[in-house]
């Protein structure tokens, strides 16, 4: 099993086969389970003596024994647990806030026979490395202490039928309650404030807007948990005409990661419905398994056809959307104290550097923690303790996005940072004057002329152009022998060393690079200038480039992933030199093998 802060991982289906879709597991397996249900009981009852927990899945097979076998854990250890079958990650940790902690079995975006745990408690995300590591430490030694296995055997055959049958009956209940808690979440963190005179602004605009500019939205639910969310009646109570395909629950119809490949079946509906004249239907998503990640499809009006929008794209229009909202919120709130605050954003360390430019625009600061994202919203946190307004954050690598309060991805916020851009445009206020809009906000910023008809491809164009390896990409992973990352990168460093010199007066008459900076990231801490990669154990390794001017042009990163057994690389280049991001991605992958063979 993985066990990092973003969940812990392994395949559970009981053959062993990561495309198995059986609902079956190993007696083995559910003693795991088991145990770790008994370890997150002994944390939380440390916490408070009587704790509250929610416990909940995605829409796996196996995760109904699972969640079964943790809940007769729980229970016999006398924890209240409120469960909610299955339930969209977002929508969970939302709910949380209004109890002790959660625990939510589910792996994500990784294939269908895997499985999973998260805990957290109720500050509306996972635990933190630090809090992770004493789970993580428990639960090691109790699989392999003959003493507790026997004892969490006792604890799961304990739990009498009734009390199960009890929980189970309560949970058509805690999902109506969840439902509710999650919608009025929804809009605080869309808005960016509890005030709901300020909430009903908001959404009057955006209703306002697609009474005369039609909008429709297509999602491929592929079985997800957000099947059971609130999607469908959330959109359309603003106004928005919904579609969804593939929306019963558990039945996951293709490949589980929303990376391009997987949402062909989206673009196809799109390009469906607009040939059957719903014109209106311009952007789409599809979630993975837990539905707190979902990348968007979008209609190219001068192709005439579906496009997928990267990764990069989705998180970088994201940025621009909210920061360009804190633009909008300070022109119409004067008496806002927030909007004074010094504001900015977090990313993870492979997030293209085009993020900087739009911070920069803004006037912004950026700041960049370890993958994982426990480690990007505990440096928000951090950054907020310091004083600076965060509301927007996450991991471009992945798409997606962290708007403030919540703590997790959630495609509902990230649709709606687009919705936003294209939604709130020039408009005259209640004394005459004029308010611009989120886009003609950010084309005065960067010297655009704006105009007024604009689609989001006209948005997308506006964006800085940057060339950056897609995270799912085949030579974006590597099979690496080394276990050990640092010593892996220290053989790297010399192999790098060695060939910058030979390759240095190529790369500038190439590419106009001239030097280098290594930039290590761990967990939330970033070090600038790293000397000695090797003390930078497993986190992120980054290699930027730069140019005579002394910016940054491109730069090359690697790290062992958390949650699958590989490790992954990329390269992001200023400019659309696809030609240069391939050589410098290429160079990279090569020197990495051949430290892997030394």
């Amino acid at each position: 099993m993985i066990t990092s802060a973003s969940g812990w991982r392994k395949v559970f289906v009981a053959s062993g086969d990561e495309k198995d879709n059986s609902p079956d597991i190993t007696e083995d397996d559910k003693i795991i389970a088991g145990i770790a249900a008994d370890v997150f009981a002994d944390y939380i009852i440390q916490l408070k003596k009587t704790p509250a927990v929610i416990l909940g899945m995605d829409s796996r097979p196996t995760g109904r024994i699972l969640a079964y076998t943790m809940l007769r854990v729980l229970m016999s250890r006398r924890v209240a647990v409120n469960y909610t079958g299955i339930i969209a990650a977002p929508e969970i940790m939302a709910y949380a806030r209004t109890v002790d902690a959660f625990v939510y079995i589910s792996a994500s975006h990784n294939p269908i026979g895997h499985n999973g745990i998260k805990f957290g408690l109720n500050d509306g995300g996972v635990l933190n490395g630090e809090e992770n590591a004493k789970l993580v430490k428990m639960l090691n030694e109790r699989c392999h202490s003959e003493a507790d296995i026997e004892r969490v055997k006792k604890l799961i055959a304990d739990c009498p039928d009734e009390d199960i049958d009890w929980v189970l009956t309560e949970s058509v209940a805690v999902m109506r309650e969840a439902s509710t808690m999650y919608r009025a979440f929804s809009k605080h963190v869309i808005s960016g404030t509890d005030n709901i005179a300020r909430q009903n602004r908001l959404f009057a605009q955006i209703r306002q807007n697609v009474l005369s500019n039609p909008l429709g939205i297509v999602c491929d639910m592929n079985g997800s948990a957000r099947t059971l969310s609130i999607d469908s009646s959330f959109f359309k109570e603003c106004g928005i005409n919904y579609y969804a395909i593939n929306d019963t629950p558990g039945k996951i119809e293709h490949a589980i990661i929303p990376e391009p490949e997987n949402l062909i079946w989206c673009a196809a509906e799109m390009e469906r419905l607009q040939e059957e004249g719903h014109t209106e239907v311009t952007l789409g998503y599809m979630p993975d398994c837990d539905g707190d990640r979902g990348n968007i499809v979008f209609w190219n009006h001068k192709e005439q056809k579906a496009n997928v929008l990267q990764a990069q794209e989705v998180f970088a229009l994201s940025v621009l959307s909210e920061l360009a909202y804190g633009n909008f919120i300070q022109s119409i709130e004067s008496g806002d104290e927030s909007i004074t605050k010094k504001r900015a954003v977090v990313a993870n360390c492979p997030t293209s550097m085009r993020i900087n430019e739009i911070a920069s625009a803004f006037g912004a600061e950026l700041f960049r923690a370890e993958v994982g994202e426990a480690n990007v919203v505990n440096l928000a946190r951090k950054k907020r303790e310091e004083g600076y307004l965060v509301r927007i954050l996450g991991e471009g690598s992945n798409g997606g996005n962290i708007t403030h309060p919540a703590a997790v991805r959630d495609p509902i916020n990230t649709l709606f940072a687009l919705i936003k851009l294209l939604a709130i445009r020039d408009s005259i206020d209640e004394n005459g004057k004029g308010v611009k809009g989120l886009f003609h906000i950010w084309c005065d910023l960067i010297g655009r002329e704006y105009n007024d008809e604009f689609t989001l491809l006209d948005v997308i164009a506006t964006l800085p152009a940057y060339t950056t390896t897609g995270v799912a990409e085949e030579r974006a992973v590597l099979k690496i022998k080394t276990t050990d990352h640092a010593v892996l990168k220290a053989k790297f460093q010399k192999i790098f060393e060695y060939q910058w010199k030979a390759q240095k007066e190529i790369l500038f008459q190439k590419y106009g690079i001239v030097a280098y900076e290594a930039v290590g990231t761990l967990a939330t801490e970033e070090t600038r200038n790293l000397e000695d990669y090797a003390s930078n154990g497993k986190g992120g390794l980054k290699i930027i480039f730069y140019s005579e001017d002394e910016k940054p042009c491109a730069f090359i990163w690697m790290r062992g992933s958390g949650t699958e057994p590989v490790f992954r690389v990329m390269c992001d280049v200023k400019g659309t030199n696809e030609a240069e991001e391939k050589k410098l991605l290429e160079w990279e992958r090569q020197m990495i093998l051949k430290a892997d063979k030394i």
